[in-house]
């Protein structure tokens, strides 16, 4: 697959951002281009100007593990970016990332039984799986009773991408809705530069980009993060706000995948009502002809 348009743009993007005053430049009278000119870069980057106007191009194919490293310095590039940056050149070189497969399969993967085991013996904490697509591939009780206005009751993989750009009540559920909105799309945007042959990748942010606005400027801004660890607000349909800290954990097994883990300070009034929505599923589990939500199910897209 060719990535060049993604380089070129993510390039601009990144060299738009950098001011003068911030790479120690100093200016006199007006400027043309926002952030630094092509010429300041590759001083910056110790290349010519010649092979950064190159670069910037999209042919990064070859380009060395020196040049990218003095390109993300001059760049001003932060951890998540630098290891987009390599994962675009990767790709140029046709080197798959994080091995996988340079062709991924669009079908949805049904998770280990060995892994819905170690889901359910998280008991206190919302805890589940998903994979590069966002697709929530299985969760624990807490976690099915969580995350139901995702689930919901339909045919699909429950989307955590979809449900946030698609789904009206994600704007209750999040309320923060913008700042999730963002995170959202900025980590599907590592995950396409480091697997660009992943259809379902390609797919998903077509969709996306057809059928909400929001989506396609913050695809546009070619912004990336990585989860990793920190603090989301939420508002439950049952219990109310809830503060929530998370974290990630690489599922080695399956290249991609990562299982997540949202837990409440001990004491706190979160915890309080994530033991309340805890006890309240455990109630509908066991209620006759109760029947317990998929984590199969999905909010119509």
């Amino acid at each position: 697959m060719d990535n060049r348009a993604e380089i070129r743009d993510f390039l601009m993007s990144r060299r738009a951002h950098v001011t003068p005053e911030a790479a120690g430049i100093s200016t006199v009278g007006n400027r043309r281009v926002a952030g630094l000119r092509r010429s300041e870069v590759a001083d910056l980057a110790g290349v010519s100007v010649e092979y950064y106007a190159k670069l910037e191009r999209g042919a990064i194919a070859g380009a060395s593990a020196s040049v990218l490293h003095s390109l993300a310095n001059a760049l001003q590039l932060d951890e998540t970016e630098r290891a987009h940056l390599l994962d675009l050149a990767r790709a140029a070189d046709g080197v798959p990332a994080g091995g996988r497969s340079r062709r991924r399969s669009t079908k949805v993967a049904v998770p280990r039984p060995s892994l819905q085991w170690a889901l359910d013996s998280i008991i206190d904490a919302v805890a589940f799986v998903r994979d590069p697509r966002q697709n929530m591939l299985a969760t624990n009780e807490l976690g099915r009773a969580f995350y139901s206005p995702v689930i919901g009751d339909g045919g699909r993989t429950p989307n955590l991408a979809r449900f946030q750009f698609l789904d009206p009540v994600s704007r209750d559920f999040y309320p923060d809705w913008d700042r999730m909105a963002e995170m959202c799309v900025n980590i599907i945007r590592a995950e396409a530069g480091r697997d660009p042959h992943d259809k379902a990748i390609q797919d998903l942010v077509g969709e996306l980009s057809t059928r909400s606005d929001t989506f396609r400027r913050l695809w546009a801004a070619h912004n990336v993060r990585t989860h990793g660890a920190g603090t989301k607000r939420f508002v439950h349909p049952i219990v109310g706000e809830l503060v929530l800290s998370y974290e990630e954990f690489a599922v080695t097994a399956e290249a991609g995948n990562v299982m997540l883990i949202y837990s409440a300070e001990p004491g706190s009034e979160s915890a309080k009502r994530l033991r309340l929505l805890g006890s309240w599923a455990a109630e509908q589990t066991a209620a006759p002809g109760s029947s317990e939500v998929s984590p199969t199910r999905s909010t119509p897209s």
